[in-house]
C-alpha cells in the first residue's frame, strides 16, 4: 500500500501547543465525557471481561503496554487483551510479514489474535479501558494513536510532529482510511487533524467513531 506523500504537513510547534483555552476546554470535556463513558458503558466493560477471561487462552484481562504521549513521555496504555499471552515474545517471527510500510506493525490475519480479540477488535471494544487513560491525562478522546517506543525510535523530525499533542484514543485517521494506508498516511493524516483540531472537529470525529463502533470499517 504505497502513496504519494510529496506534500508534507510541516507545523509550528508553539503555535501548535500555544492554545491554553482549547486545550483547558478540552481536557474539562474529556473528562465529564470518559466519566459519562465508563458509567454507561460498565456492562459492556463487564460482559467483554468475562469474554476475554474465558477466552481458552489463559491469559489476563487487560493488557498494559508502555506507549508514548506529548511530547514523547511515556506512559501505560490499558486495553482489554485480544491476543494471547506470549504475544509479544512472538513478534520477532512475524516481522516479515508486516503489511505496512513504515514504523509500525499491522497484518491482516495475525495468528496471535484470539476468536474474542478478532471480535472486540473488529468493533474497538478493546480500546474502552482507554477512558481510564483519558481520565488520568496520559490521552485525550481525539488524537494520534499513541506509538510504542520502538517505533518511535524509527520516527523522522516529520513524524515526530504527531507527538505535539496528547494521543487519542480516537482520530482522523481511525474514521477515515484505517488500516487502507501505511504509515506515512497515517502521519500525514495525524497531521492534517492536528493542523485543524477545533471542538466542532473533535465532536465530528467522536460522532464518526460511534457510527464505525456499530458499523465497523477496515479495523483489525
Amino acid at each position: 500500500m504505497k502513496e504519494n506523500h510529496e506534500n508534507k504537513i510541516w507545523l509550528d510547534k508553539k503555535a501548535v501547543q500555544d492554545r491554553p483555552f482549547y486545550f483547558s476546554v478540552k481536557r474539562i470535556t474529556d473528562l465529564f465525557l470518559s466519566v459519562i463513558g465508563v458509567i454507561l458503558l460498565s456492562p459492556v466493560f463487564l460482559i467483554v471481561g468475562i469474554l476475554v477471561k474465558f477466552d481458552g487462552s489463559h491469559g489476563k484481562i487487560l493488557y498494559v503496554q508502555e506507549r508514548v504521549g506529548l511530547n514523547e513521555q511515556p506512559f501505560r496504555m490499558y486495553k482489554f487483551r485480544s491476543m494471547i499471552p506470549d504475544a509479544d515474545q512472538k513478534l520477532q517471527t512475524l516481522k516479515n510479514k508486516n503489511e505496512v510500510n513504515g514504523a509500525m506493525f499491522k497484518i491482516k490475519e495475525d495468528p496471535r489474535i484470539t476468536k474474542v480479540g478478532k471480535f472486540i477488535r473488529k468493533y474497538s471494544l478493546d480500546e474502552l479501558p482507554q477512558l481510564f487513560n483519558v481520565i488520568k491525562g496520559d490521552m485525550s478522546l481525539v488524537g494520534p494513536r499513541p506509538p510504542l517506543p520502538s517505533e518511535v525510535a524509527d520516527y523522522t523530525d516529520y513524524d515526530r510532529q504527531r507527538l505535539w499533542v496528547k494521543p487519542g484514543c480516537t482520530g482522523l485517521w481511525q474514521v477515515t482510511e484505517r488500516n487502507n494506508t501505511d504509515f506515512n498516511g497515517a502521519v500525514r493524516i495525524d497531521l492534517e487533524y492536528i493542523k485543524k483540531s477545533s471542538f466542532k472537529f473533535d465532536l465530528l470525529i467522536i460522532i464518526k467513531t460511534v457510527k464505525i463502533m456499530i458499523k465497523p470499517n477496515a479495523a483489525y
